[in-house]
């Protein structure tokens, strides 16, 4: 491979203070940032993402930000190429590629070798599919699913009608499962590379969790969701996000807005559980504990990569 420098993650649960340590890190190695959050990606959604704002940026370029309209959809095969691009794109003008962000899916699959196909897709049995949803409700579905493909039914919240009809499509369309359509178990890694945990006791996490949410309600995120809300926007891969989808229910009447905000709170906290669970039994990873100040986190990364304990890369990707 042509990069000249292993590729630095930071990685950890939401809240836990990735973003500005990003841009210092960045600062001393003389880097730029690839965005690792799976829905930073898209315009609009800023506030209830906690996205960095340009004058948090200290001037160091940032990749991957805003390039999807919240309609559209946005798949981890997508990503993978994407980020790809952008290290090799980085590393050629000898900068430091520095991917950060908390989706360790998305971050684990560009790294290693996963391989997706995107062929299994078929419009006339997505839109029948559809219809059938519509006639019976995504639970029919979902029964249907459980029999074929057990595995990603249970992967899948019964209410989440389109990863039921993309699963079931999969399958009309392959006659394999989604497991076994996606093909590479993704073990092999494809770029030497450290990847940076940051990580909080948990009441702590939870605090900031906490109050990361009212600030966000302070700093305007009704109107943030109502902007989306009052485009039409329903039923995307978007609005899915955290802190989106509840509010989304408060304007269609079914929560109280005290209610949609103590559920944000809830699913973050239950998402950061998540994201930390996939960060340590996937990836190896060197933890630091978020508590300490900034430059107590930078000097120990810096000393930490003065024997770079990379996990090399043994394979070459394929063109």
């Amino acid at each position: 491979m042509n990069n000249t420098k292993p590729v630095i993650a930071i990685v950890g649960p939401t809240a836990s203070g990735k973003t500005a340590l990003s841009v210092d890190l960045a600062k001393r190695l003389n880097g730029e940032i690839i965005n690792g959050d799976s829905m930073q990606v898209y315009k609009g959604l800023d506030i209830g993402t906690a996205k960095i704002k340009k004058e948090e940026m200290g001037g160091i370029p940032h990749h991957l930000f805003d390039i999807k309209n919240p309609s559209e959809e946005y798949s981890v095969a997508d990503y993978q190429a994407d980020v790809r691009g952008c290290i090799e794109e980085i590393s050629s003008r000898g900068k430091q590629p520095i991917i950060v962000g908390g989706t360790g899916l998305y971050i684990h699959a560009v790294l290693f070798d996963f391989r997706f196909t995107e062929q299994a897709g078929d419009p006339y049995v997505r839109s029948s599919l559809e219809k059938e949803a519509s006639q019976r409700g995504s639970y029919a579905l979902y029964d249907k699913l459980q029999q074929l493909d057990p595995e990603s039914a249970e992967k899948i919240h019964p209410n989440n009608t389109r990863r039921i009809i993309r699963a079931l499509e999969i399958i009309e369309v392959t006659g394999k499962s989604k497991m076994d359509h996606e093909q590479g178990k993704g073990d092999r890694p494809l770029y030497p590379h450290l990847i940076i945990g940051l990580d909080l006791p948990r009441e702590l996490l939870y605090e900031r969790i906490n109050w990361r949410v009212d600030n966000m309600m302070d700093q305007g995120l009704l109107e943030e969701v109502k902007t989306l809300w009052n485009k039409g926007i329903r039923e995307t891969q978007a609005v899915q996000a955290i802190g989106y989808k509840e509010i989304y229910r408060y304007l269609d009447g079914s929560l109280s807005m005290e209610e949609a905000i103590e559920l944000v709170k809830k699913n973050t906290r239950n998402y950061a559980k998540r994201q930390l669970t996939y960060l340590r039994n996937k990836l190896q990873i060197s933890w630091f504990d978020a508590s300490e100040s900034r430059n107590e986190l930078i000097n120990g990364i810096l000393t930490l990569m003065k024997d770079y304990p990379i996990q090399e890369a043994n394979s070459k990707r394929e063109k």
